[in-house]
């Protein structure tokens, strides 16, 4: 028999992530956390050793209590999936099976695919030292795998979900790959900013004798002009660096009263 803690999630929203028999408390709260980063909230557990609920879980979550008080328990993995139309087991070794194989991208594209069917759908974890063994392998459908370096294939509980949790959500972008966000990118500065900035440089430049010998001074000009010109410099940035200018023309200057007195 099944012991439920929480409330089921919708069917199609995503995958169920099912944990068998995972042993530490704050391995589950990571998966939580990894499920809730990318909008997934049905996790299952299969006899967890430490049993349910877990107080270092929900330390471990990072506020993804959502996710933590919804967890349902079950004694075995038939009842974590008896509902379900379709499930995937992860695993980083080759099986004795002729169950189809794909990579995450692939794996979640037809999660994605199957839930807009409405069928329920379901990723299955094994335990944090030896992962799934054949028998549970031998329920799923088809078999997900990472590709890890062979050297060291190992991943913990908490990063295998958040590939997948990422593959899913990717999957359903439609190809946008684009941040979340974007830096805000200020208006280029005008043409009358910059000529402004060219003349105080280049009187700044002057001043201290950076032009010589003098037949090198078009030259040199034009070298300055082109540099700042492909910088596509906005208009706070013109602000800056004659602000700067401004800034080393008056040490300069101070220096220049001082040297005066001196004399």
């Amino acid at each position: 028999m099944s012991e439920t803690t929480g409330q089921q999630g919708p069917v199609g929203a995503g995958p169920a992530i099912v944990l068998v028999e995972p042993q530490l408390g704050e391995n589950i709260g990571m998966v939580a956390r990894a499920m809730a980063n990318f909008g997934l909230a049905d996790l299952r557990l299969v006899n967890p050793r430490d049993g349910w609920p877990n107080e270092k879980a929900r330390a471990a979550a990072s506020r993804a209590d959502h996710v933590v008080d919804a967890v349902r328990l079950f004694a075995t993995l038939e009842e974590a999936t008896a509902d379900l139309n379709f499930v995937m087991a992860t695993t980083a070794r080759a099986r004795d099976s002729f169950k189809p194989v794909r990579g995450p991208e692939a794996a979640a594209v037809d999660l994605r695919r199957r839930a807009a069917e409405g069928q329920g759908t379901g990723i299955l974890f094994g335990r944090e030292r030896w992962g799934l063994t054949n028998e549970e392998v031998g329920l799923a459908d088809e078999i997900v795998t990472f590709p890890v370096d062979p050297k060291f294939a190992s991943l913990n509980i908490a990063q295998a979900v958040l590939l997948m949790s990422y593959a899913f959500q990717a999957a359903g972008r439609e190809g946008d790959q684009s941040p979340r966000f974007e830096a805000k990118v200020p208006e280029p500065a005008t043409k009358e900013d910059l000529f402004r900035l060219f003349h105080h440089l280049e009187a700044s430049l002057e001043r201290a004798g950076y032009f010589f010998p003098e037949p090198k001074r078009e030259v040199m000009t034009q070298n300055i002009r082109t540099m700042l010109t492909k910088a596509n410099l906005s208009e706070p940035e013109v602000h800056t660096l004659r602000g700067v200018i401004k800034a080393f023309d008056y040490e300069a200057a101070q220096l220049r009263k001082k040297l005066g007195d001196a004399s």
